[in-house]
């Protein structure tokens, strides 16, 4: 079944200190399943490799594979998302205290029916109130 994947689950794949075997589990599933992802996704994932890069986390090359890496999964970006940020997100941001950037992910799980794979406890408990599965941890089943 598909699912919703946010930021903090796919940069785990990328920061050894972020890896976790939820993460892994995730990544794992992508071999069967294919990934969901709102427009701000690619914005979030870049911005998160320039800082890393910046401050020495991360190498070019670095980087450079892993962006062949996520270019290579079932990730499809949902080119509905901004249409819905003046609307359902903002009204998903207020409900749930949360900021608009996660409640892009929040808004994708709700309108498409999807679980939602996140490593975010405040994005994940705003997704139990709001009736969205949280994607339960693929290593563990």
């Amino acid at each position: 079944m598909p699912f919703v994947l946010d930021a903090s689950v796919s940069l785990a794949w990328c920061f050894e200190d972020e890896e976790t075997p939820y993460a892994l589990g995730v990544f794992n599933r992508l071999r069967a399943d294919r990934a969901l992802v709102p427009t701000i996704w690619p914005l979030e994932v870049a911005n998160t490799l320039l800082v890393g890069e910046r401050r020495g986390w991360l190498t070019l090359a670095a980087t450079t594979r892993f962006v062949r890496v996520l270019n290579g999964l079932p990730i499809t970006v949902d080119d509905h998302t901004s249409s819905a940020a003046l609307g359902s997100v903002l009204a998903l941001s207020r409900e749930h205290g949360l900021s608009a950037y996660d409640a892009t992910y929040l808004e994708l799980a709700v309108r498409e029916g999807l679980p939602l794979a996140t490593q975010d406890a405040r994005l994940r408990a705003a997704a139990e109130r709001a009736g969205v599965e949280a994607l339960a941890d693929p290593a563990a089943g």
